[in-house]
């Protein structure tokens, strides 16, 4: 069951004059980001041998998913830079700092949507731009949809998940420091990693 129409507009023509999908159809509405069950973190490689992983805690965001055309279907995230853990504060307070994301003065990393396109069942390519201390630039997600439910709270829920890679130098985040051995301390590139839930708003 997709969600999002394909970019290629032969295609799109060719299938505007299908029937709906009923429980597509039936997903159409906005939708609030549950941030008590969805995650938004990252993984990037340290002194050039491990991986250290993290997260932000504290984020917030919105979906419109339309089952009738599926092409205009959006996404918006913001994400708190001051929410940022790795699990060690002293790091993490680094990360906070001039060096690094500056959250006192840019304290939001934004996420909105601009396409869509289908890559295949329920794989999705979401592309938008994302901003991070005041730059700017587009990105891509590759994202799973894995279904609908309805909680037994009697909240209807999708879900996805998905990543992306960055580098973070394209945003600004530049700081690092040499190895005696060869190399640098943190990596340009990082992936990012999404797993979102998100509830139907009452109509």
């Amino acid at each position: 069951m997709g969600l999002f129409g394909r970019k290629n507009n032969e295609v799109a023509t060719a299938t505007a004059t299908l029937p709906v999908d009923p429980a597509l159809a039936a997903l159409t509405g906005e939708y609030t980001i549950d941030p008590a069950h969805s995650s938004i973190g990252f993984t990037v490689r340290h002194a050039m041998v491990t991986n250290v992983r993290g997260s932000f805690a504290e984020h917030e965001g919105t979906l419109r998913l339309d089952g009738t055309d599926p092409a205009a279907s959006t996404a918006s995230i913001d994400v708190k830079i001051a929410s940022v853990d790795t699990g060690i504060g002293d790091r993490d307070n680094h990360l906070r700092g001039g060096d690094f994301f500056d959250a006192e003065r840019f304290p939001l990393m934004t996420f909105r949507s601009t396409e869509a396109a289908q890559l295949g069942g329920d794989k999705y390519r979401i592309t938008g731009d994302l901003t991070i201390k005041d730059v700017t630039r587009p990105l891509s997600i590759d994202l799973e949809f894995n279904g609908a439910a309805t909680d037994v709270y009697g909240n209807e829920r999708v879900g996805f998940e998905g990543s992306a890679e960055i580098l973070r130098s394209e945003w600004g985040l530049t700081w690092n420091a040499a190895l005696e051995t060869g190399g640098v301390m943190v990596s340009d590139k990082v992936k990012l990693n999404f797993d979102i839930s998100a509830v139907k708003n009452a109509a």
